[in-house]
């Protein structure tokens, strides 16, 4: 293919996912990064799918890269490569390295090449083939694989925007392998040719391939191109400081969502996993995008903390629009095999804004819009049935009487008139809001009895007391 169209900026940054598995968090975490650097700088965002494994790529594993990525709303900006298409083409510059003398043949034998990697290993050296400065054998068609001819003297500077400058010694660097013996690319290849041809200018990705980005730049080197910038990230660790694993929890970025996490929410505090603006804990998108710059992430491993994202994913559930997470919420609660009323979309679009300041996750939501799709006549609690004695009954009656003929059903004009009719009792809220609040949710977890009157409308409400003074006649 030929190199991408350029950017405005210049700035061109890639995600670059092996589909061997779902979406990680911590793959979500670079995807996101790549993402604002290039929104920051007024670059491109590309994805390119490293799917040369065939063994263990999966089409299973492509679509829920995918589908993680399109929840988190990380979206190329051009269509996605697929690396393995691509493979002529590696081929090809592998050619060229053969024709410029920086690539050679080696016909070393499993059992050579343990016996070299042992006497390298016991030299403090890279490995290097026999072959890399002899003529070919007499019969050269027999199996071999393409090696890189790397320098064996000077050092190979990685200036990280991260890490900050690292130095490898070339003579520590082995001559690795280009193309195998069956002439399949291999991933240090692959990744300078797309890198390139992709016009990339900043590869950011996880630290664990800082060694690679020596390997790779002296590729690039060979190749007279120009070596991107890189920017390694560390890795995100358990709240204990063990590298992330199932024991800590969700891992896929799926898992988040089916635990109630919402998109921005979930952004938000992935973008402060090793990266963050002065004190600021919640910002949105365009905040983010202002501030973001990949020389600002932390050298040292982030830890997931749970309450941390709790607390911001909260924050975003309050700012989100209410239709959005009624849908949601319905959604959860159906895919949880909740036993729903046939109007419960209705029910769950009138409580939602009265409960979710509340809630931390879709999850939570679901639970405390619960009270709201109980169906009349509610069961009361034992708790609720024991206080409605003789007079708490006669002074609900009352009540009823003074919200029927309430002029206007909303939340501030139903704290106001309970604490009126409070006043006009001579009680306190004690003497009638636990059993009112018993006989309107059934027990469920609830906000205020104005937000519960006002989430439920007046008809329901009146129905839910009427029920239980009739009990009680």
């Amino acid at each position: 293919m030929s190199s991408s169209s350029p950017a405005p900026s210049g700035v061109v940054t890639r995600f670059a996912p092996s589909p061997t598995g779902f979406l990680h968090i911590g793959g979500a975490r670079t995807a996101l990064f790549n993402w604002l650097y290039a929104r920051h700088t007024g670059g491109k965002f590309l994805i390119r799918v490293e799917d040369t494994d065939r063994e263990r790529s999966t089409d299973a594993a492509v679509a829920a890269i995918f589908e993680g990525l399109d929840w988190l709303g990380l979206k190329s900006d051009e269509e996605p490569i697929f690396q393995y298409s691509r493979a002529d083409r590696h081929r090809e510059v592998v050619q060229a390295l053969l024709a410029k003398g920086r690539a050679y043949r080696c016909w070393m034998t499993v059992e050579e090449l343990e016996a070299a990697r042992e006497k390298a290993r016991a030299e403090g050296r890279a490995i290097r083939s026999p072959w890399r400065d002899a003529p070919p054998p007499t019969d050269p068609s027999a199996p071999h694989v393409i090696r890189f001819k790397g320098p064996l003297e000077g050092e190979t500077l990685v200036d990280d925007m991260v890490k900050g400058p690292v130095t490898f010694r070339n003579i520590e660097l082995d001559d690795l392998v280009l193309l195998r013996n069956d002439g399949a690319p291999t991933y240090n290849l692959a990744v300078v040719v797309d890198d390139h041809d992709m016009g990339v200018t900043h590869v950011i990705r996880g630290d664990d391939h800082l060694n690679n980005a020596a390997r790779q730049s002296l590729i690039y080197q060979a190749m007279e191109w120009d070596v991107p910038s890189f920017a390694h990230i560390p890795l995100i660790h358990g709240p204990d400081g063990a590298k992330l694993s199932k024991r800590h929890g969700a891992q896929a970025v799926g898992e988040f969502a089916d635990m109630g996490y919402i998109p921005e929410g979930l952004r938000n505090y992935l973008a402060r996993l090793g990266w963050g603006h002065g004190d600021d804990e919640v910002f949105n998108d365009a905040q983010a995008i202002e501030w973001f710059d990949v020389k600002d992430v932390v050298k040292a491993p982030a830890r997931l903390d749970w309450a941390k994202l709790n607390f911001i994913n909260s924050q975003h559930l309050r700012q989100a629009d209410d239709a959005r997470l009624t849908a949601l919420t319905l959604k959860a609660l159906t895919a949880a095999g909740a036993d729903l009323p046939a109007d419960a979309q209705a029910r769950i679009a009138s409580t939602v804004p009265q409960v979710k300041e509340g809630a931390k996750t879709i999850l939570e939501l679901g639970e405390h819009v619960a009270f709201a799709l109980k169906v009349r006549p509610l069961t009361l609690e034992e708790k609720t049935a024991k206080q409605l004695s003789e007079e708490t009954v006669a002074r609900l009656a009352r009540l009823r009487e003074h919200l029927a003929a309430a002029p206007v059903w909303g939340v501030a004009e139903l704290e106001a008139l309970l604490k009126s009719f409070a006043e006009s009792e001579a009680v306190g809220f004690g003497k009638f809001g636990p059993p009112l609040r018993g006989i309107l949710t059934g027990g469920a977890q609830a906000p205020d009895l104005n937000k519960i009157m006002a989430a439920l409308g007046r008809e329901e409400s009146l129905g839910r007391l009427d029920d239980a003074l009739a009990s009680r006649a």
